[in-house]
Parts: C-alpha cells; structure tokens; sequence
C-alpha cells in the first residue's frame, strides 16, 4: 500500500486588492487535476492588509511535487509559495 503525502502550500498574493476567491478556484482546479484529495483552503491574515491563501491536501505521487507548484507560482497576482 502507497503512503500519503500531507502538503500545505501558502499562496501569497502580490496586492492587498488581490481576489484570493478566484485564485482560490484556480488553485482548486490544478490540485484537482493532479490528484490531490481531502483538500482544504482557507485564507490567512499575513500583515498590513495582506492575505495569503492556504492551500492543504493529500497526495500520493509525490514525484509531481515540483510540476504542482510550477503551476500554482504562475497563477495570476500570484507573489510567492512556501
């Protein structure tokens, strides 16, 4: 039997104004389109204004890890993942 993976990402938007609702949906999709299950998403106040968008799931390959978060750092007003 395969192991999970428990993979948090923080998606930091690069303006106060961002809309972290579309951003939200987009990441969705690309965590679903590779499989990620049990998800979960929530937005976090970081300072002055700014949110980040949390972004928690299961995965089994972990192998795609990389490609994943390629995808996610190229989402629109997108300033940084950890």
């Amino acid at each position: 039997m395969a192991g999970l993976n428990g993979i948090k990402i923080k998606i930091m938007p690069n303006s106060p104004n961002a809309n972290l609702k579309a951003i939200e949906k987009k990441a969705k999709e690309i965590v679903e389109s590779f499989g990620g299950f049990n998800k979960e998403y929530s937005i976090e106040p970081v300072a002055f204004g700014l949110k980040a968008l949390i972004v928690f799931f299961s995965f089994q390959k972990i192998t795609t890890l990389k490609k994943l978060r390629m995808l996610l750092k190229k989402l629109k007003m997108f300033s940084q993942s950890s």
